[in-house]
């Protein structure tokens, strides 16, 4: 009898040993998949950017018909086809971990929505929007690693979150190639509990994913390149305060704008928005058009191209080109379209780095660019350990870690006096408000229906 009940014992641990694997292994080809889905995606993004670049180089004035129709093409499809993929994506994926409804969810990141999500946000910076692929690459992310969790038939909540958690984490690692920056921001901007913020699970399919991304994209390939700077502690930590400050206010009014705008635009724009929608995307590429035209096509696009040059110190700094993408970052948002904020954002930091760095003659520009970049960006996002990692990984610099730090923390703190709210956690709440109304809105026509 003990012979038997030990082979028995051996048989179920064989099973539930296999059974474990073969999820591991489903898991693993999820993150793998992410990776894979980032590289394409940014491959897409790249060629739609320069290709835009291509048509206003040949002739400016071709943009006027390019960008509204294409902005007003993107809304129709989105509306049509996507519905739930406008915006930046990291809202959505911040949504769906809060939302006890897997339907809806499973709705929400749809493999649908997420194939949308790359095509509409590529047509966008094709059109000349400036928007980023990076927040779109988290949604996507999330998406492919909540389709693995149900082929697998996850049943438990928690699980089901910590994978959607994972899918987006490794969404940011793929898209920077910054496998460490994909967990930190799991940590300080989507996770909500602290079971989800040590799962083993998020940070093997950061790793995974980033890993892919590296090896697809071709070795040791960093966003900005190296940057041999460094800002010792002394007069050259003016650039710190300087940063951090101004840093700190344009990103928190960035922020305050966008929460308003996505609450509605009062008036009779406001109407237009609600009431044609398409036609008001149309205005907004009108609008992107002329700041294009006048920045001679600099607002076009992620904006990498130019902060690069201001890193390298190619290009110097002029308030304008701040002061039109600031602007053109802000349409672009309004306009409804599917698009990210991480690259504008880092772009227009560079640009308030290379302008302070203008007035420190005896501190390295590269570094103060980077301070400002850090500045921004974490003035945007509020998330200040995600800010310094991103730009730390990206430039593949850790001599200027406690710089970036300092910056980030002290933009933050002057961001959250402006904006006392998260950009992305107020957006997620407002997304979860639509989804809530929608809800409801289908449920009355059922029982009208059935009535």
């Amino acid at each position: 009898m003990r012979r038997r009940n030990r082979i028995t014992h051996f048989r179920r641990s064989a099973r539930m040993r296999t059974s474990q694997w073969r999820r591991t292994l489903i898991f693993w080809a999820g993150a793998i998949t992410v990776g894979i889905a980032a590289w394409l995606f940014a491959r897409a993004a790249d060629y739609a950017s320069s290709l835009c670049m291509s048509l206003h180089n040949w002739n400016p004035y071709v943009m006027f018909a390019v960008i509204p129709s294409g902005l007003a093409l993107s809304m129709w499809l989105t509306k049509r086809f996507f519905p739930g993929a406008q915006g930046s994506g990291i809202p959505q994926t911040i949504a769906t971990l809060h939302i006890e409804d897997f339907s809806l969810v499973n709705r929400i990141l749809a493999l649908r929505i997420a194939a949308g999500k790359i095509c509409m946000t590529t047509l966008g910076l094709l059109c000349g929007a400036s928007i980023g692929r990076e927040g779109p690459t988290v949604q996507v992310g999330a998406a492919i690693m909540n389709a693995y969790s149900r082929f697998l038939g996850h049943a438990n909540v928690s699980t089901r979150r910590g994978v959607i958690l994972a899918g987006g984490a490794a969404g940011v690692a793929a898209a920077f190639n910054t496998p460490l920056a994909g967990i930190v921001f799991a940590i300080e901007e989507l996770a909500s509990s602290f079971q989800q913020r040590t799962s083993g699970v998020m940070l093997t399919g950061v790793v995974i994913a980033g890993v892919t991304a590296i090896v697809l994209t071709g070795g040791n390939y960093t966003y900005f390149g190296h940057a041999s700077v460094d800002v010792p502690v002394g007069t050259a930590w003016i650039a710190v305060l300087a940063c951090g400050i101004l840093g700190g206010l344009g990103g928190g009014l960035f922020s305050t704008i966008l929460i308003r705008v996505g609450k509605g635009i009062p008036g009779f724009i406001g109407s237009i928005q609600r009431n044609q929608p398409i036609l008001f995307t149309a205005l907004c590429g009108v609008i992107l058009a002329i700041l294009g035209f006048a920045s001679h096509g600099d607002t076009f696009g992620t904006g990498y191209i130019q902060a690069h040059h201001l890193v390298e110190g190619s290009r110097h700094a002029h308030m304008s080109y701040f002061l039109m993408k600031y602007a053109a970052t802000i349409v672009s948002y309004c306009s409804g379209i599917p698009g990210g904020l991480f690259a504008p954002s880092l772009s227009i930091g560079a640009s308030v780095g290379g302008w302070v760095a203008r007035f420190l003659p005896h501190t390295a520009p590269g570094a103060v660019v980077l301070l400002g970049m850090v500045g921004y960006f974490s003035g945007v996002v509020q998330s200040p350990l995600t800010a310094t990692v991103i730009v730390m990984e990206m430039c593949d610099n850790q001599q200027i870690t406690l710089a970036l730090l300092a910056t980030a923390f002290l933009a933050f703190g002057v961001s959250r006096m402006v904006c006392p709210h998260s950009l992305y956690g107020r957006l997620a709440d407002q997304f979860m408000a639509r989804q809530e109304g929608y809800l409801q809105k289908k449920h009355a026509e059922n029982k009208q229906t059935k009535a």
